[in-house]
């Protein structure tokens, strides 16, 4: 695939930073209208080199407009991107060296095979004699596909068409990962085996930037998360802090070895403890702090106070639970939410 041609205008000059590095992603006011749409709606976010930050939202929320603009794929109405320091409208050359692309469906040929693939796109990408072989092979090992190297493309599965595409944009070895809905469609083993190299690259140093509506599974390689709807920023920060939300107190669930009758008289008598409810093999009980030290002393207590504790447990509120509160608030303070 060549690329279009569009010449980068005269270098630009070093970003003014302030020394520090410069951010992987930058993002500042982007806007994009389509006739009658505004997809994207002033937003502003950056990502710091080395992050892996998930991209959230519904169908038509803006995610996919905003990741083809990082892309060099679009160009904003208004506003500006720039990758590792490079606008992605005025030095798209410049980010296309910097950027591995994965959409959300790739094109496939008929009668081309893995290798064929990967060798198509490794020489549009000017990689020559010895060092294209080199560089596909190992792309191909990284990716678990050396033994498929002669199925035909068109013939492989969901999760191993998913890791020919992930192989296509890791052939440059780019600095910055954008990736689409990389896990939509895939079967549990196929998940598990996608977010293992995208951990892998995580530990590479990669910046990575990956939509999903998995929100469980983001929350477990991500550094932060970015939700966005009706093309705007509704909340940028750390799946931890989304999982702690405003909540000054912690629901702790408490399983016991035998006889869960004592943890109520024991929770009346218990300082900073109030008792919630009875489960099967024990009890959730309340702790008036979220301080891990308070938490610590509670279940001290309760281990010398005799009760045979097997299992002591936050129970946080899931990802999915925190975005539709995010939501709520949001329509609450008056600001119109669109489904």
């Amino acid at each position: 695939m060549n690329e279009p041609a569009i010449l980068d205008a005269p270098p630009e000059p070093a970003p003014a930073d302030g020394g520090g590095e410069t951010p992987a992603i930058e993002v500042r006011n982007l806007s994009r209208w389509f006739p009658g749409v505004q997809a994207v709606r002033d937003v502003s976010f950056t990502v710091p080199r080395g992050q892996v930050v998930g991209f959230v939202g519904a169908n038509g929320a803006g995610k996919t407009t905003t990741m083809r603009i990082l892309a060099t794929l679009d160009h904003p109405t208004t506003g500006e991107a720039r990758i590792c320091g490079h606008n992605v409208v005025t030095h798209p050359a410049e980010v296309r060296r910097r950027i591995g692309w994965m959409p959300d469906h790739y094109g496939t040929y008929s009668h081309m095979t893995v290798l064929e693939y990967l060798d198509f796109f490794a020489r549009a990408l000017g990689f020559k004699g010895d060092e294209r072989i080199e560089r596909i092979a190992e792309v191909m090992e990284f990716t678990d596909l050396t033994g498929l190297a002669d199925r035909l493309v068109n013939a492989l599965s969901k999760g191993m068409g998913q890791r020919l595409c992930l192989g296509r944009s890791l052939l440059h070895d780019p600095e910055v990962l954008v990736l689409d809905e990389p896990a939509a469609g895939l079967d549990p083993k196929a998940r598990v085996e996608l977010k293992h190299l995208i951990r892998i690259l995580a530990q590479e140093g990669k910046t990575v930037f990956i939509s999903s509506h998995i929100l469980s599974e983001l929350g477990e390689m991500c550094d932060s998360l970015l939700f966005i709807n009706q093309g705007r920023i509704i909340h940028h920060g750390s799946a931890e802090s989304l999982r702690r939300g405003s909540a000054a107190t912690s629901l702790v669930e408490v399983r016991l070895a035998h006889s869960n009758e004592r943890l109520p008289e024991w929770a009346s008598l218990s300082p900073h403890v109030t008792f919630r409810e009875t489960t099967k093999e024990g009890g959730r009980i309340e702790i008036d702090s979220v301080d891990p030290e308070i938490l610590a002393t509670v279940l001290r207590r309760m281990v010398s106070d005799g009760l045979p504790v097997v299992d002591f447990h936050l129970q946080e509120r899931k990802l999915e639970d925190a975005f539709i509160e995010i939501l709520g608030e949001l329509e609450a303070a008056g600001t119109p939410i669109v489904s």
